[in-house]
């Protein structure tokens, strides 16, 4: 064994506390199959988890990196975000070596999703884990005998010293819908994103690897099979509306989302899709 993996509770709800042998750290909940704390070796933890979240299942928990499925934020009829956030996963399997351990976690079609979107499905996320890298792939199977159509998302939190001191590179010329102003479509022209205000932005076809620049450290975050970037703070004043989240803690958080959120996949019968968000300290 190359690296410690403890099962443990967080506010009740059952989760798993990974410790690699170079001493990179990370915690997963069962519910929702959530990422919620991530440090890299020799470094400082780069995802944000409010202090107020609630682990109960009866809302998503605030922060670390929610998965989004089968429908982001309130496209679609589904409730918001879709239908695995405040469910169970199943841990599958732990693989590991002298440099990085990851774990798989499962979750699939029941009852309860059924009664609200009639399809059959399979979703694996493997969560990598060492060094300075932080990797999460999420493989969506339709196990169905017709196609379905689905917006989904790493919806991840992360941890900022102060947002309006933070600069987010690499969106420059992107289109962008900005949802803050009746999805008007916009392009950056900015060489580094500075948060000062609310926002809530679809950058399509946004491949690129971005930068986040956070003080003295940066954070290289890559999208593999995501061609969207969603950013999203809520500002003051939507701060206050959220019961689970301090009214100054959007100061301490930046959404960056792998999503596909512009245009919905088909996946066809018996068919898999997968999508990877890499995030590695510099």
């Amino acid at each position: 064994m190359y690296a410690s993996i403890t099962e443990t509770e967080l506010k009740g709800t059952p989760v798993l506390a990974v410790t690699t042998k170079d001493g990179a750290q990370a915690t997963i909940s069962l519910l929702g199959g959530q990422v919620l704390h991530w440090k890299p070796a020799g470094g400082r933890p780069w995802l944000y988890l409010s202090d107020n979240a609630v682990l109960d299942g009866s809302v998503s928990i605030r922060g670390g990196i929610p998965v989004c499925f089968p429908q982001f934020a309130n496209q679609g009829s589904l409730p918001k975000h879709g239908l695995v956030r405040t469910r169970m996963w199943t841990f599958i399997e732990q693989r590991d070596d002298k440099d990085h351990v990851m774990l798989t976690f499962g979750i699939a079609n029941n009852p309860e999703t059924e009664a609200l979107w009639p399809h059959s499905f399979d979703l694996e996320l493997t969560i990598s884990v060492g060094g300075s890298r932080l990797d999460v792939e999420l493989a969506i199977t339709n196990n169905g005998y017709s196609s379905f159509a689905f917006t989904t998302a790493l919806h991840t939190y992360l941890h900022v010293d102060e947002v309006e001191l933070a600069r987010l590179e690499g969106l420059k010329g992107k289109k962008y819908k900005d949802k803050l102003d009746g999805d008007a479509i916009k392009t950056e022209a900015h060489e580094a994103l500075v948060v000062e205000d609310a926002v809530d932005r679809i950058y399509a076809d946004a491949t690129k690897p971005l930068r986040l620049i956070d003080g003295d450290r940066s954070l290289q975050i890559v999208h593999e099979q995501f061609p969207d970037v969603v950013v999203w703070n809520p500002w003051e004043e939507a701060t206050k509306a959220l019961a689970d989240m301090p009214d100054r803690d959007f100061r301490r958080m930046l959404c960056v989302e792998a999503a596909v959120a512009s245009q919905r996949i088909e996946l066809e019968a018996e068919n898999t899709w997968w999508g990877r968000q890499s995030l590695i300290d510099e």
